[in-house]
Order: C-alpha cells, then sequence, then structure tokens
C-alpha cells in the first residue's frame, strides 16, 4: 500500500513538473513576447519589467462596459511608455450595453496619440444572450471602433468561445487567442491569429502574482499590430 502512495506521489509531482517547464519552455523560446494586465496587478515596477529583454509590448485594460475605467490605467501607460514598452488598450466589451456607451467610454481613455498598438476588445462572454443577438451586437460595436480609430481592432477571445460563438463569422479581423495548454490553439473554421496567450499564471520580474502572458505567432510581426497615426 505504501509502494503504491508513493508511486501516486511520484507521477503528481511529475506531473506538476512538466507543467512548470512548459510555461518555462515558452518563456524562453525566442518569440516576440508581452503581457496584458489590469488594477489586479497592483503596483507594477515598470523600471524592472522595461529591462526584460524578452517584453516587447504590453496591452492595458482601459475600461469595461458602459463607465467602468481601470484605476491603474493612466499610470501604468505613462510609466509602460517611459520604459520602453511598446503599449495598446484594450476594452472587456459587455453585449447587453449600448456600443454607443462602451465606445465612448473606452475613447475616454483610449487616446489615439498615447497608442503603439491597435485597439484590442476583450470578448469572453455572450451576456445570456442568444448567438444571433450577440452577434449582432459585437459587430456593432466592432465597426464603431473601427470607424473612430480609423483601423480594425484586436480581437482577443478564448479559442473554446472562439469556436463556439464566432467561428466562420469574423473576416478581416487580426486575433489573440487564449488557451492555456502545451498545444496550440486550433480554430475550427482555420481562422489564421496572430497572437496566442499560452498562460495566465506568468511570473514577470516587476510584478507581483500572476501576469497572463503572450507572444506572436511565427510568421508574424508586431509591426502588424502597430497602431497606424494620421
Amino acid at each position: 500500500m505504501k509502494r503504491i502512495f508513493l508511486l501516486v506521489i511520484s507521477i503528481f509531482t511529475l506531473l506538476l513538473s512538466s507543467q512548470a517547464q512548459e510555461v518555462a519552455s515558452n518563456d524562453t523560446c525566442h518569440y516576440i513576447q508581452g503581457i496584458d494586465l489590469s488594477h489586479y496587478q497592483g503596483t507594477v515596477f515598470w523600471k524592472t519589467v522595461g529591462e526584460n529583454a524578452n517584453m516587447a509590448y504590453v496591452y492595458l485594460k482601459a475600461t469595461e462596459g458602459g463607465s467602468r475605467i481601470d484605476s491603474k490605467y493612466q499610470d501604468n501607460i505613462d510609466m509602460a511608455h517611459q520604459y520602453g514598452l511598446k503599449v495598446g488598450s484594450y476594452h472587456f466589451y459587455r453585449p447587453r450595453y449600448s456600443q454607443l456607451q462602451q465606445l465612448n467610454n473606452f475613447l475616454s481613455q483610449c487616446r489615439p496619440g498615447d497608442q503603439d498598438l491597435i485597439p484590442m476588445v476583450d470578448i469572453e462572454t455572450r451576456s445570456g444572450l442568444s448567438e444571433e443577438e450577440f452577434c449582432d451586437s459585437l459587430f456593432k460595436f466592432l465597426r464603431l471602433i473601427e470607424r473612430t480609430y480609423r483601423q480594425k481592432p484586436l480581437i482577443y477571445t478564448g479559442a473554446n468561445f472562439y469556436n463556439q460563438n464566432l467561428a466562420g463569422k469574423i473576416d478581416n479581423y487580426k486575433l489573440m487567442i487564449a488557451k492555456y495548454t502545451k498545444s496550440e490553439p486550433i480554430l475550427t473554421d482555420g481562422h489564421d491569429y496572430e497572437l496566442w496567450q499560452y498562460t495566465g499564471r506568468g511570473h514577470l520580474d516587476g510584478i507581483n502574482g500572476y501576469v497572463d502572458k503572450s507572444r506572436l505567432m511565427g510568421r508574424h510581426k508586431l509591426r502588424e499590430i502597430r497602431f497606424r497615426h494620421r
């Protein structure tokens, strides 16, 4: 009995070790990497983050829904710029809220002159709407963003959420796909994606606790998501 118990413990330890190696492997591969964060990370030591040669970009949460503003956004974007990171801003989309109200909320924070990267729309919930109602709401908002910033936004969503709700409906939008596993995401419609958020439990000097980490895929380059100032 004791021998079986020790065997189980050994297997469990190996599994934990392989998961740790998975994240470590992604972290040390020669990809263009970045992070996204919000007030949940608290006070960030941006000088230390900026000294990390592997971190090329950061997406910062600016707003959510019709009125929420991330309390750390302005400090974060100022400091990230100061220490040499390419910065973009994102809005957490709430499908039941007015699209125009959400646009105005985002525009109040995400000022074009502050942006190095195209705006990103974080899509994680249908908020109880049918698929048709959800898509109608979302694409109205995406068109408003495009007209306002004069470029299509980057869409962030999970692989499962995309496959269940957006497969076959996305055209000419760049994607950041979240999937926290060893294997790269597979989208059922074969849509290409520019970025993969590969962990929500990353670590980075200068940030307390966990941070989301992502990387550019294969042939894709950072210039593809650069904000076009006109």
